[in-house]
């Protein structure tokens, strides 16, 4: 099911009990412009009120509207952030996301039976069993990209956006953006993120799966799975080589002043600035640098 269609079952509706055929088209006017908020939530987010209107035709007082239901359902948060690359003064900007809870009505159907028969296969088969499935997953979705020719920077890019097309059509509402001197893939939506919760080698096996589409080493800067507001994936294109460090979990994150010692790829400033308003969340791992979980 893709993110857009999961979306409907975000929908809300005025609480009026008014009867009428007036009442009752107003109230599924009302339903279409929230769901249309989610999926903006969604697949922008975080994302400023004024551009939600912009973006939707909605009026001042229709987003607040929307926005304060949302945020008093628990759907919805609001985080204060300075804006990018801004040198003057002024109040923090307001931006706009959705919460776990929100995600958690997109649809996860199966969740509960893809848990336990991911706790089973465990039981038989060992943890080689699990990152076996999750590689092959990944494979079943992104199997047609065609690799990248790691000569071009920009063979490499169109690589990326293949990747996020083939996630997006698997129900990840996937996309690309440059930022810095590299591009990130950014998956707004999870479909598996609270069985990914309890099964990281799912996580794993995509950031492996890309940096062998894309013939460099990537960075996972946060995943949904552990509370973020996106699973974003940095892929460097100032080098189009792999390390010889390798592209392990523990040089995920690394600190510039770490970054000489590991022989890593670090991100600049501008990279991690930017993963950090599309992460932002209260325990966003890029506060922190966290790892990705092993």
């Amino acid at each position: 099911m893709s993110a857009r269609a999961d979306v409907a079952s975000v929908t809300v509706t005025p609480n009026s009990a008014t009867s009428g055929s007036a009442t009752s088209g107003s109230a599924t006017s009302e339903g279409r412009t929230r769901s249309s908020v989610v999926t903006l939530l969604l697949e922008e987010g975080p994302i400023s009120a004024t551009e939600v209107g912009s973006r939707l035709g909605i009026s001042a007082a229709g987003v607040r509207r929307h926005l304060d239901a949302l945020i008093d359902a628990g759907d919805a948060r609001v985080t204060m952030t300075s804006r990018p690359g801004a040198r003057t003064r002024g109040r923090p900007a307001k931006l706009f996301s959705l919460t776990a809870h929100g995600r958690s009505r997109l649809g996860h159907s199966y969740d509960d039976l893809a848990g336990a028969a991911m706790r089973h296969l465990r039981e038989i088969g060992g943890d080689d069993a699990v990152r076996t499935f999750a590689r092959r997953r990944i494979q079943s979705i992104v199997g047609d990209v065609e690799p990248a020719d790691t000569s071009s920077q920009q063979s490499v890019s169109e690589t990326a956006d293949a990747i996020a097309e083939a996630l997006t059509e698997s129900g990840f509402a996937a996309s690309t953006r440059p930022v810095g001197n590299g591009v990130q893939i950014c998956q707004h939506h999870c479909p598996v993120s609270h069985v990914a919760a309890e099964f990281p080698e799912l996580c794993t096996a995509e950031r492996e799966a890309f940096a062998d589409l894309l013939g460099t080493h990537v960075q996972r800067l946060a995943t949904i799975a552990n509370g973020d507001c996106a699973c974003t994936t940095h892929v460097p294109l100032r080098t189009l080589s792999t390390p010889e460090s390798g592209n392990t979990d523990d040089d995920v994150g690394v600190a510039p002043s770490d970054a000489a010692d590991s022989g890593t790829v670090h991100l600049d400033r501008t990279a991690l600035d930017s993963a950090r308003t599309t992460s932002s969340s209260p325990n966003s791992p890029l506060d922190r640098l966290r790892k990705e979980p092993a």
